[in-house]
C-alpha cells in the first residue's frame, strides 16, 4: 500500500509539472503574440502619413513647413502625392538605393523606411524616367496601395496626384500600372536618354497590365512609383503617371453629380479599418482556449474525491 501511494504521489507531482509547464508556455506564447500585435501596430503607426502631414508643403505657408522637415534632414528634396489614396509623403534621395530602405524621412532608423528617388536621376525630376520606390505595407500606409491598382475600377477611379519639388506644385496624371520582375532591367534602369528613351516608352506600353491613352512622348517627364508585391516572391507592382505642369485639384476625376463631402467620408472610414496579421490573433485565441480548458480540468481535478484522496497518501 506504501509502494502504491508513494507511486500515486509520484505520479501526481509529475502531471504537475507537466501542467505548470504547459501552463508556463501557453501563457509565454500568448504574451509573444500580443508583442507581434502591439509591434505590427507600432511599425505601421510609424509609417502613417498623419505624422508627416505637419511638414507637407502648402500654397498657404509658401513651403514654409516642408523647409522645417528639410531642416531636419536635408535629403528630402520633394513631396508625392496619389489623390484617392494615403499616399501622401516626404520624398527623399541620397547616394544609393539603401539607406532609406530602413530610415525615415526624417533620418531616424525605421523599419518602414521612406519613399526615395532612384539615385540615378536628377533631383529636379528633368529626366525622362524617374523611379521612386517605397515599401509595400499593410494598413494602407507607404506604398501599401499601389498593388491595388490591379484592380481596373482602382485604376479608372484615380487618375491623378501632385508630385511639389523645385518651390512649386506639379500634376501627375497615372497612366499605366505594371507588374514586372525585380530583376527586369528594362523597367529598373533610370534616366534613360537618347534612342533609349522611346524603347523604354513601348516597353511600359507593352507590360502595361492597364492602360490609359494621355499622349505620352519621349518629350514628356515620366515617374514611376514601384514596390514590392503580394502576389509574388521578387513581383514589383508599379504605377506610371507623367509629371505635368498642370496641377491637378484632389478632387479631379469625380464623376458629376457626385456627393463629394459623402464620397470623403467613405474613403475615410475604410481608412480606419486595420489590417491585422491574422497568426497571432489566432496564436491568441487558440493558447487563451487551451489555457482555460487547462485551468477547468485542473479544478475539476482537485474537486474530486479519488483524487483529494490520492493526493493525501
Amino acid at each position: 500500500m506504501k509502494a502504491e501511494a508513494i507511486g500515486r504521489k509520484t505520479a501526481s507531482i509529475g502531471n504537475s509539472i507537466v501542467n505548470n509547464t504547459l501552463l508556463v508556455v501557453i501563457v509565454l506564447l500568448i504574451a509573444f503574440a500580443g508583442y507581434a500585435l502591439w509591434d505590427s501596430k507600432q511599425l505601421h503607426q510609424a509609417a502613417d502619413k498623419s505624422n508627416y502631414s505637419v511638414f507637407k508643403p502648402t500654397v498657404e505657408d509658401n513651403g514654409k513647413s516642408f523647409r522645417e522637415l528639410q531642416a531636419i534632414n536635408p535629403e528630402v528634396f520633394a513631396w508625392l502625392t496619389v489623390y484617392g489614396t494615403n499616399i501622401d509623403y516626404p520624398v527623399t534621395q541620397t547616394t544609393d538605393n539603401v539607406k532609406y530602405v530602413n530610415t525615415s524621412a526624417e533620418g531616424q532608423y525605421s523599419l518602414s523606411g521612406a519613399i526615395f528617388l532612384d539615385y540615378h536621376n536628377s533631383d529636379d525630376f528633368s529626366d525622362f524616367n524617374n523611379i521612386l520606390y517605397g515599401h509595400h505595407m499593410a494598413r494602407k500606409v507607404m506604398f501599401g496601395e499601389i498593388g491595388d491598382f490591379a484592380d481596373k475600377a482602382m485604376f479608372d477611379e484615380n487618375r491623378y496626384g501632385n508630385l511639389y519639388f523645385g518651390g512649386k506644385d506639379h500634376g501627375l496624371e497615372f497612366f499605366a500600372f505594371m507588374h514586372v520582375d525585380a530583376y527586369d532591367s528594362s523597367v529598373f534602369t533610370a534616366n534613360k536618354t537618347g534612342d533609349a528613351r522611346q524603347a523604354y516608352l513601348d516597353n511600359i506600353l507593352e507590360k502595361a497590365i492597364h492602360l490609359r491613352d494621355i499622349g505620352v512622348t519621349i518629350d514628356d517627364r515620366i515617374v514611376l512609383l514601384s514596390t514590392c508585391s503580394a502576389s509574388s516572391t521578387n513581383g514589383r507592382d508599379i504605377l506610371v503617371g507623367r509629371i505635368d505642369d498642370e496641377v491637378y485639384d484632389e478632387m479631379a476625376g469625380i464623376p458629376p453629380g457626385d456627393d463629394v463631402s459623402t464620397n470623403q467620408i467613405a474613403y475615410n472610414r475604410e481608412c480606419v479599418v486595420e489590417n491585422i496579421p491574422l497568426w497571432p490573433l489566432l496564436m491568441i485565441v487558440v493558447m487563451t482556449t487551451l489555457l482555460i480548458v487547462r485551468i477547468t480540468d485542473r479544478n475539476n481535478r482537485r474537486g474530486r474525491p479519488g483524487d483529494m484522496a490520492g493526493a493525501t497518501g
